[in-house]
């Protein structure tokens, strides 16, 4: 296999702007030291940041807080058509990502990242993988960084996952045509969690699965709308009170829609 032109783009601090001013006289984007890193394999890198770069985290980015990286799987292909696939052994539908392309691509993700699998996980989007929670998203960011695998067809050969020892998570019990939405969703509930990103850490503290239950409902002005009014509770000042309510309001949510949440938080 020969070796691809650099297949990858980073989204840093600066957004590209048309500019008159040399190339090698603007300035690069900067980062803040130990910044999170977010790799991305994929075989559509324009389908990032996508929602990322918006609201809380888009700015997170353009700060430097995280860092994300898209490595196009397309230039480790063979052949003059870069082909990335091939039939699955054994017959079947589809086609499957052949493991000698998607080494290539690991291998150069893996480049100045830790070994150590705690420090640096490497995940494959699986609608067959461990399902994905808010404590995973809590562990990952945790984190120095990750690598993310983006499958397509029919999945990935599962000689290059064994051999990478690459972590498999779902998102949930359905199937999408690709994991680029998948990684997207991971990344979104993982970065809000990085210091400095939601700007108060109290917010993370109160919502859904922060303690094993749904979060409680909210209420904003105006105080009466449609003929139905903000609960007296949450304009009386008492804020023992308030708190008492939420939590019960927590609770009954949790075990009516959530009754598998609610058993474990009885165990």
């Amino acid at each position: 296999m020969s070796d691809p032109a650099d297949p990858s783009k980073s989204h840093g601090r600066l957004s590209i702007r048309a500019s008159a001013k040399p190339r090698d006289l603007m300035e690069e984007p900067r980062l803040v030291k130990g910044a999170w890193v977010a790799k991305v394999i994929t075989l559509f890198p324009e389908a990032f940041p996508g929602t990322l770069g918006l609201s809380l985290t888009g700015k997170a980015l353009d700060f430097g807080l995280w860092r994300l990286e898209t490595i196009d799987l397309r230039p480790f292909g063979e052949g003059r058509h870069r082909n990335v696939d091939d039939t699955p052994a054994g017959g079947g539908a589809g086609m499957v990502l052949r493991p000698d392309v998607v080494d290539a691509a690991l291998r150069q993700a893996r480049e100045g990242t830790p070994m150590d699998r705690a420090r640096w996980p490497v995940i494959y989007l699986s609608p067959r993988g461990l399902p994905f929670d808010q404590a995973t998203a809590r562990r990952l960011a945790s984190t120095d960084g990750i690598t993310l695998l983006c499958g397509r067809f029919e999945g990935v050969d599962q000689r290059v996952l064994d051999h990478h020892r690459i972590e498999e998570i779902s998102l949930g019990d359905f199937v999408l045509t690709g994991g680029e939405i998948a990684a997207q969703a991971l990344l979104d509930a993982t970065v809000r969690l990085l210091p400095g990103v939601l700007g108060n850490a109290a917010s993370t503290e109160e919502e859904s699965f922060s303690d094993g239950l749904l979060e409680h409902p909210h209420y904003t002005r105006p105080a009466t709308w449609e003929g139905q009014e903000i609960p007296a509770v949450l304009q009386s000042g008492n804020h023992a009170e308030i708190a008492k309510w939420r939590r019960a309001e927590a609770e009954a949510l949790t075990q009516a829609r959530r009754p598998d949440l609610w058993e474990k938080r009885g165990k």
